[in-house]
């Protein structure tokens, strides 16, 4: 298991980056940078490249809607070449509330787009002329399909550092989780439950991996997580339930909330319809008090040395390999300082 973490696209974020060297010197071994409706997560994660020598970068996640595949592709290979090689790309599919609300991109066909822009991503990596006929995307466009005629097959001007750029999808959904198994050698999988994980996706894993390539290499399962050791377990958990109220109660519409469907899986359908009536009458503290303490306990790794270690081993025994933490402690000093905790005890797991 890696330890990594995530970073808050909010606010902090120079801070955070100060940071970074005394974080890899405790054990770091991947950064990530979400990108929501906030700054984008490229012009932070070259900032981050410039900063660190070592430690893996990752975007967690780029929502594929808002670039064309190419660009996906140049700018996966653009940091990749300042970094060292250190990147790793991170795409999701986001949701049409974000895709449709804020960039105005019809949200249609996530599984199809997402297969179709890690395919022309690899094309472009291995520097061979962009030649793509798919169902969402056709390259070049000709003029049966809206194009002048003019455009022809290009490949990549720079020679790619890496002909293949680790690729991780965000996916919750059965079939996305399935794609994720099959292509991707990540994914970065939220609010993962590891005692209810198999029932969850278990089955779609399992299809997924039964298409994989051979060439691709164990699925790393990257998972972000609220993180603390400070003690102070109620206050961390409270914010932990007012993150899964919004999302299971308020990210989406009523019959199109991922996270909302995630929970039912898990078995809160009850509980989850209760958060989502609330959170939509605009009660969100009653929907944050309505999430089940053993769904927020499970999906966090907060509690002191011992009870954080056992849970550790439990992410580990569902099959978590990376841990992206979101590290909540009161002080920059105890976060860095918990890090160094995590990645000894994750580090003696190793050993073991």
């Amino acid at each position: 298991m890696r330890v990594g973490m995530i970073m808050d696209y909010s606010g902090g974020f120079r801070e955070s980056v100060e940071l970074l060297q005394d974080y890899e010197a405790a054990g770091l071994e991947m950064v990530a940078v979400g990108e929501a409706y906030s700054f984008d997560a490229v012009s932070q994660l070259g900032f981050i490249a410039a900063r660190t020598d070592r430690v893996q970068l990752a975007s967690g996640i780029l929502p594929l809607y808002s670039r064309t595949p190419a660009l996906v592709a140049m700018t996966a290979a653009g940091l990749d070449h300042v970094s060292e090689g250190r990147f790793n790309l991170g795409l999701g599919a986001s949701g049409p509330q974000v895709i449709e609300g804020f960039h105005g991109i019809r949200y249609d066909a996530p599984l199809g787009r997402t297969r179709e822009t890690v395919e022309i991503c690899r094309t472009v990596w291995r520097r061979e002329p962009l030649v793509h006929d798919g169902r969402h995307y056709h390259l070049p466009l000709t003029p049966e399909q809206g194009g002048s005629g003019l455009g022809k097959p290009l490949k990549l001007i720079n020679r790619p550092l890496r002909d293949r750029i680790p690729v991780s999808l965000a996916a919750l959904g059965p079939a996305n989780v399935a794609l994720a198994a099959e292509i991707a050698e990540g994914w970065q999988p939220l609010f993962f439950h590891p005692e209810h994980a198999d029932r969850a996706f278990g089955t779609s894993l399992a299809e997924g991996r039964a298409r994989r390539d051979p060439s691709l290499p164990p699925l790393d399962v990257q998972l972000q997580v609220t993180f603390s050791m400070e003690g102070d377990d109620e206050r961390h958990l409270a914010a932990v339930r007012d993150q899964l109220a919004l999302y299971i109660g308020g990210m989406g519409a009523r019959d199109k909330n991922f996270y909302h469907q995630l929970a039912g899986r898990y078995g809160y359908e009850r509980e989850a319809d209760e958060i989502q009536e609330l959170f939509l009458a605009g009660r969100k503290d009653d929907a944050a008090a309505a999430v089940p303490d053993e769904l927020a306990r499970g999906v966090s790794l907060i509690g002191d040395e011992t009870e954080v270690a056992a849970k550790v081993e439990r992410f580990a025994a569902a099959g978590v390999t990376t841990l992206l933490l979101n590290a909540v402690s009161s002080t920059a000093e105890q976060r860095v300082g918990e890090v160094a905790r995590l990645a000894a005890l994750v580090a003696h797991g190793r050993s073991t």
